[in-house]
């Protein structure tokens, strides 16, 4: 039989997990080969020479270059270490140019000779991350249109409002009609009025595009656009071009008093949010504008700046 030494190596590296141990001090004291190839397929610095390299010092330099995960993880490793925890885990990102990956890392205590080292592994978890995505998606989306639903907006524009107080930035919302719809629907059909939804929805996303963007169906024939850190002008601009592209769908609605093809009305308010106004207030102002704006004909769009 083999020794004890050489065959747990030989069981260690064929654990697909990427394992390391590091001592009180941080430093690396071991490696599996599954750690050693991941590094040499990435060009990861604490994979290679590894006996050379102090983990926690790595996830410190990490860290001060904005790495959240990395500021998390040598607080988690440092709390075992000092024993405020038993053991720590961390579920983080590690996307390729060509794909996305998640890890789950793990950081165990053991005793060795009367000393105390760390176990530190890295599993892929990345199958079940993506099948996490897909149902948090589906949660998120409008079953007909493939964009937001109204939950995933009131969401998302509770956490704009946060952000834009914080960083002083103005927050933008237009709110969309398409006008005349129940006619489209009357004389069309449904399926008609099904497809139409689905083409402006389409056309949206093509207005939101940044990550501080959203654009949404906000209820039957309404739709919403919300546009982080964007200024009334910047966002009438869109609006503007949104309306022209809407028209140059070009699909019919021959009983309409604007124009026998569809067009579309658009409340839009932007003000700088802080802590004494609530995201309501916002919503309010475009939807007042939205009113305006079919009052006055229809087919423009109607803002406000607060």
């Amino acid at each position: 039989m083999m020794g004890s030494d050489k065959l747990l190596k030989s069981i260690l590296d064929t654990i697909t997990q990427h394992i390391c141990a590091i001592d009180k001090n941080g430093n690396i004291i071991y490696v599996n080969r599954s750690w050693i190839t991941f590094g040499e397929n990435n060009s990861s610095s604490i994979h290679k020479g590894w006996d050379k390299i102090n983990y926690l010092q790595e996830c410190d330099k990490s860290a001060l270059k904005g790495d959240k995960d990395a500021i998390m993880a040598a607080k988690g490793i440092r709390d075992v270490i000092n024993k405020v925890k038993d053991f720590y885990y961390l579920e983080y990102p590690c996307h390729s140019p060509n794909e996305k990956r998640w890890f789950m890392m793990r950081v165990t205590p053991f005793k060795l000779e009367e000393k105390e080292y760390y176990v530190i592994s890295h599993e892929i978890i990345t199958e079940r991350k993506l099948a996490e995505e897909k149902v948090l998606n589906l949660s998120r989306i409008d079953g007909l249109t493939d964009i937001a639903n109204r939950r995933y907006f009131d969401d998302f524009l509770e956490n704009e409002w946060r952000r834009c107080v914080r960083l002083k930035m103005p927050l933008s919302l237009a709110i969309i009609d398409l006008d005349h719809f129940k006619l489209l629907n009357d004389t069309y059909g449904h399926q008609a009025g099904d497809e139409c939804l689905k083409k402006v929805g389409s056309v949206l996303k093509t207005f939101a595009k940044r990550p501080a963007d959203l654009c949404a169906r906000y209820g039957g024939e309404e739709f919403a656009v919300i546009l982080g850190d964007t200024t009334l002008k910047n966002s009438l601009t869109l609006m503007n071009s949104l309306l022209d592209a809407i028209r140059q769908l070009k699909i019919p609605n021959k009983d309409s008093s604007v124009m026998p093809t569809l067009t579309a009305s658009i409340g839009l308010a932007t003000l700088y949010p802080h802590a004494c106004k609530e995201k309501e207030e916002l919503i309010a102002a475009a939807d007042k504008m939205l009113y305006r704006a079919k009052e006055n004909g229809r087919n423009h769009v109607a803002y406000e700046n607060k």
